[in-house]
This record gives structure tokens, C-alpha cells and sequence, in this order.
């Protein structure tokens, strides 16, 4: 009797679990119960997304910028994140449209719900985002399963990037050259810098994005200055920081804005890369105070 009334309430509760909503990250739930299967992502790390969970022959349209992998590459254009083209989002006819929140114009999702359209808005703020979203388009397009093992993968791998313990590397990070831009503490890259034991200069930023000037860089003494440029540019940005004689800069790298700032599984290659480089400074700080401990020493 007892085997009985367990096994009816663990049924019930994985019932009562399955048919949970879906909540995207304005609070807004989503009924899960019917799988998308006309999906248009209107911000290329949403497209990128639904292929990394095997999705990806839902993706009927995106926005321009949408290049990884190829395939979405070949999807029907709707805008880009100066605006979107309603009209060709409805001729799409889509059961769900995916948003980024401080990527797409507010007006424009807006506009899009006002229609009878379903809108999924994600605003990936942690590392830890990538795993959630990963889950939540996998209920929504119908491969939860496949959500999840990507979600796992991903957590499983981001885990081993981590750098041991130690002080904060002050970093600055550049995400522009005409006007210099940075990002503030609550930004993605910040959150990567986090993780690999950097701390961002400029964390106090008021917005998510906003521009600095070079005194205001050199003021904030960073070890590390990350240059996020586009490949024609990251050696010319990179360069530019040689003729400050007195930044405090150890190191000035760059790397591919897109493994950085777009919330996906190919993050992973940008933090490696992110924690390499906080590695090397932190190597060359210690060996800076070895030596100086030696010669103060010797001088005794």
C-alpha cells in the first residue's frame, strides 16, 4: 500500500515537473507543450543556440550577423540590431520568436507581441546563462534532452577553465577604438574576467556599454588590457597602446570579440583564452617580485 501511494506521488510530481513553464528572463512564462517548429532568432548567439542543441533545421529566419554555424548563415535575413523587418518576421509565419533584450529594440518586440506572436527574450548576463538557455530553448523546441546534455557539457567544461585563486588581475577591456568603449561590471566579458580571476577597471560603468577616454585608462593602472576588435582591427588597436610609455599594462591582448560576447558554447574558447592570459600576468607579476625581493636582498 505503501509502494503504491509513493509511486503515485513521484508520478505526480514528474508530471507536475514536466508541465512547468518555461520562463524567459523578462519573468514571462511559455508553454512548452507544443515544440516550436518555425523559429526566427533575432540575435545571432539565439541562432547559434538552437544548432548547438540540434535545433537548428527549426531556424526559418535571423538577423544579418547570424554566421555561426554556416547554416544560419543561409537563413532568410529579418534586420539587424539597428531594427527588425516586421513584415518579413511575419511572412516567416513563426510559432516563436527569440530575443535578446538589450540586443533588439524594445518597440520593435513590442510590436511583434502586439501581433499575436510568441517572444522568448534572453538577456544572458552570467556564464552560467549559456547552460540555462541552452535548457530553455531545448523544452521549447521540443529536445529537452538535447538542452540539457549540451547544458551539462558546457557547465562541465567551463568548471575546468577556472584559474586557482589569487589576487584580482585589473584588467580593461576594449571593445571599440573611435570612441574607446568599455563595458561595465554587469556585462558578459566582466563576468569571464570573473572567472579567470580578472577584475574590470571600468566595473562602475552606469550603463552595460559606454566610452572612456585613454587618461582615464592609464589612471586605472590595468595589468591586463583585452582588446575585443574585429580581426582587420585587432592588430592596429592592439598596437596603438604601445605608445603610452607609462601604462601599467604587463599585457595587451586581443582576441575574437565573437568567442566572448556572443552567450554560447564557443564562449569556452574565449574564457580558455581569457584565463591564459590573466594566467601569464599573474606568472609575470610573481616573477617581477622574485627578482626584486633578490636585489633588494643583495644590496643589503
Amino acid at each position: 500500500m505503501c509502494g503504491a501511494i509513493l509511486a503515485a506521488f513521484l508520478a505526480l510530481t514528474c508530471t507536475a515537473a514536466a508541465a512547468a513553464p518555461v520562463v524567459d528572463d523578462r519573468g514571462k512564462a511559455f508553454d512548452d507543450a507544443t515544440p516550436a517548429r518555425r523559429i526566427v532568432a533575432l540575435a545571432p548567439h539565439l541562432a547559434e543556440l538552437l544548432f548547438d542543441l540540434g535545433a537548428g533545421a527549426a531556424l526559418v529566419g535571423a538577423v544579418r550577423g547570424a554566421d555561426h554555424p554556416p547554416a544560419a548563415a543561409r537563413t532568410a535575413k529579418v534586420g539587424d540590431a539597428a531594427g527588425i523587418d516586421l513584415e518579413r518576421v511575419l511572412a516567416l509565419q513563426p510559432d516563436l520568436v527569440l530575443a535578446w533584450g538589450s540586443g533588439n529594440r524594445a518597440s520593435d518586440l513590442a510590436r511583434l507581441e502586439a501581433l499575436g506572436l510568441r517572444v522568448f527574450v534572453n538577456e544572458p548576463r552570467v556564464l552560467a546563462d549559456v547552460g540555462t538557455t541552452l535548457r530553455r530553448l531545448g523544452h521549447l523546441s521540443g529536445r529537452a534532452r538535447d538542452g540539457e546534455n549540451a547544458a551539462v557539457a558546457f557547465e562541465t567544461a567551463l568548471a575546468a577553465l577556472q584559474v586557482p585563486g589569487g589576487s584580482a588581475v585589473p584588467a580593461f577591456v576594449q571593445i571599440w577604438d573611435r570612441p574607446l568603449m568599455s563595458v561595465s561590471g554587469t556585462h558578459l566579458i566582466s563576468q569571464a574576467l570573473h572567472h579567470c580571476g580578472g577584475r574590470n577597471v571600468f566595473a562602475g560603468l552606469p550603463a552595460l556599454v559606454g566610452s572612456v577616454s585613454r587618461e582615464a585608462v592609464l589612471s586605472a593602472r590595468p595589468a591586463l588590457i583585452l582588446v575585443l576588435a574585429p580581426p582587420a582591427k585587432a592588430h592596429e588597436w592592439a598596437r596603438a597602446w604601445s605608445a603610452f610609455a607609462n601604462t601599467n599594462a604587463r599585457a595587451v591582448v586581443a582576441l575574437d570579440p565573437d568567442v566572448l560576447t556572443r552567450a554560447t558554447p564557443r564562449l569556452l574558447r574565449g574564457v580558455e583564452q581569457l584565463c591564459a592570459a590573466i594566467a601569464a600576468v599573474r606568472r609575470g607579476s610573481n616573477r617581477a617580485n622574485a627578482t626584486a625581493g633578490t636585489r633588494q636582498g643583495s644590496s643589503e
